[in-house]
Order: structure tokens, then C-alpha cells, then sequence
């Protein structure tokens, strides 16, 4: 991991405390990293928590371990210290890159599914209103893909949603579920029609694309005679993130009750595959090497980790747009 790989890698973390709403700042536009002053530990260093502290009014420790939590384990950081009061210390190690796209590609969809919640009984209240309907049936699924025992219950908890039509027969299935669940719950729906425009500015179509062109890459890669094999390490640092993070946003998704979180980490997916899919396959004359192959593994990752979570908000992940 470079130091621009580890400075955008802390700008991440920072950017999911503010989506999970545990960290309320505006997010920087760059962190600086650097290596370590007398005092610190590691390889390198980082005063981004003192700096965001009093916009967070918080005392800068409890920002760096905000920071801490979403930083370790993470691809390429053996480990995350925290000195004086309150610099980041990181501790560089082997990326572990190849553990993680093993995973996703053994786990395949269900990756991010888990028994976190195992033993955990959820009644929510079942709803007559359709946005309300489909907010509630779709928590149902991110709980009980966390382990949770959950179901309907006329004296259940009900969720607060911003009423909307639910319009499958005018939309189709696909587009009227997200015009409904990518919003959070308290926001109004998203118009419909965009939502049928297939263009980089409909997120929805970006998310299935990507998607698509994880598909269609292995296709062309087999044509080529590469196949996806993991072995060298690849410049991808938010897509690897990105990943990495699968799980938890699963988690807080069911546990906070917002698919709008599993929407949001999707499109982030989609649109680091797209920044990336070019360099995956050898280009002109090139010659088929190791690092294609690990390029392609990464690129199945990531289609695998979209397919898993639009499944997850009944929506559908075309082989081919």
C-alpha cells in the first residue's frame, strides 16, 4: 500500500462514519499522511482526527477510534494505533487482498450474510400503505440474512416511511423497488422515469451495468484464455475497500432498518468496477500475465458482491444490458 493508497483509504473511513451517522463533519477533501513524529508507532501517521474533532464536537481520541473501527482490518494495514492525542498510527503489512476475493468468490452472493444477529427476534408491523409495504419486506430479508428470526406481526414494530406509490406496472419491478428503497425511509421516492434511462447519470442502470460488465469481462477473458486467478497484488484500493466493507453495511443496514445503506455501498461498488474494468484484460499486443488474471478475480468479486446485494433488494442482476 502506497501512501496515496492509505490516504484515500483513510478518506473512506471517514467518509463511512458520515454515512453512518456516527461522525457529523464535512468530509475533507484530501487526508495527509506522513511518517510518524517522536511519539508515534508504525510506518505512517495521520492528524486527520484532530482536525475533524471540533467540527464533530468530540474530543479528537474518540474521533480517531471512530476512525480505528472502519480502518482495521482493511487490505494492506497490519494494524491501527492511536497516540498522544489523537494521531492515527498505521502499521503496513502484506495486503491480504487475496484472502479477501477468495472470499467473496467462495461465499458468491450470500457474501455479507452472516448470524450477527442469530437469536434476535424482530416483529415488524405489517403495513397497508405500499412504500411503507416494501421498506418492511425488504428489512425482513436484511435481517434474516444477518441470522435474525424475523417476521410480520400485526402488534410489531412499525417503520416510518414517507408514503409513495409503488408502480411496478408502469416502471417494472426493478426501477419502482429503487425509486422507493434508495432514498432513506423519511426522503421522497425518486422519480420514475430517469429511472428507466439507461445513462451513466441513472444510478440504477450504472449499478445493473456494472454488474453486466463483471459478466461480460469473464466471457472475454475466457475468449482470451484468462481466467480469474488471484496471485499478485492489484492497484484497486477503493474497490478493495469497497468490498471489504460488504459485510458491515449489510449489518447496519438490517440492524438500523435502511436499505437506503445497501443502495448507496452499491453504487459505490458500481462505479469503482467501472473506473477499473478497463485496465482488467490485456489490451492490443499485450500478453496475458498473472496480474490479468488477478484483475479478473477482482472484477468477478465485485459483480458477485452487486448480484448479492440487489438480490437482497429483490432486484434483478442481468447477465447482459
Amino acid at each position: 500500500m502506497t501512501p496515496a493508497d492509505l490516504s484515500l483509504t483513510v478518506l473512506h473511513a471517514v467518509r463511512r462514519a458520515v454515512d453512518e451517522g456516527v461522525l457529523r463533519v464535512e468530509v475533507p477533501s484530501r487526508v495527509k499522511v506522513e511518517r510518524p513524529r517522536a511519539g508515534g508507532v508504525g510506518d505512517y501517521a495521520s492528524s486527520v482526527a484532530l482536525g475533524l474533532a471540533r467540527g464533530a464536537g468530540l474530543d479528537a481520541r474518540a474521533v480517531a477510534e471512530l476512525l480505528k473501527e472502519r480502518l482495521h482490518p482493511h487490505p494492506g494495514i497490519r494494524s491501527v494505533d492511536i497516540t498522544g492525542p489523537g494521531f492515527l498510527n498505521f502499521t503496513l503489512g502484506e495486503a491480504n487482498d487475496t484472502r479477501l476475493v477468495q472470499r467473496v468468490l467462495a461465499e458468491g452472493p450470500r457474501y455479507g450474510c452472516s448470524a450477527a444477529l442469530a437469536g434476535t427476534r424482530t416483529r415488524l408491523r405489517a403495513a397497508d400503505e405500499p412504500r411503507a409495504a416494501l421498506v418492511t419486506d425488504t428489512v425482513l430479508r436484511l435481517l434474516r440474512a444477518q441470522g435474525a428470526e424475523a417476521a410480520l406481526d400485526a402488534d410489531g414494530e412499525p417503520l416510518p416511511v414517507l408514503p409513495a406509490p409503488y408502480e411496478p406496472e408502469v416502471l417494472g419491478g426493478d426501477a419502482a423497488r429503487w425509486a422507493l428503497l434508495r432514498p432513506a425511509a423519511h426522503d421522497h421516492a425518486l422519480p420514475g422515469a430517469p429511472l428507466l434511462v439507461q445513462h451513466e447519470r441513472n444510478p440504477l442502470f450504472r449499478v445493473r451495468y456494472a454488474h453486466a460488465r463483471a459478466r461480460r469481462l469473464l466471457h472475454y477473458g475466457a475468449e482470451l484464455g484468462v481466467t480469474p486467478a488471484y496471485g499478485v497484488p492489484v492497484d484497486a484500493p477503493r474497490l478493495l475497500a469497497l468490498l471489504g466493507d460488504h459485510p458491515d453495511v449489510l449489518l447496519s443496514a438490517a440492524r438500523l432498518r435502511a436499505p437506503d445503506r445497501v443502495a448507496r455501498h452499491l453504487e459505490g461498488v458500481a462505479d469503482a468496477l467501472l473506473a477499473f474494468q478497463h485496465t482488467v484484460l490485456p489490451l492490443g499486443d499485450e500478453k496475458p500475465s498473472a496480474a490479468h488474471r488477478s484483475r479478473l478475480a477482482l472484477a468477478e468479486a465485485a459483480g458477485t458482491v452487486l448480484a448479492g446485494g440487489l438480490s437482497l433488494l429483490g432486484i434483478s442482476a442481468p447477465d447482459q444490458i
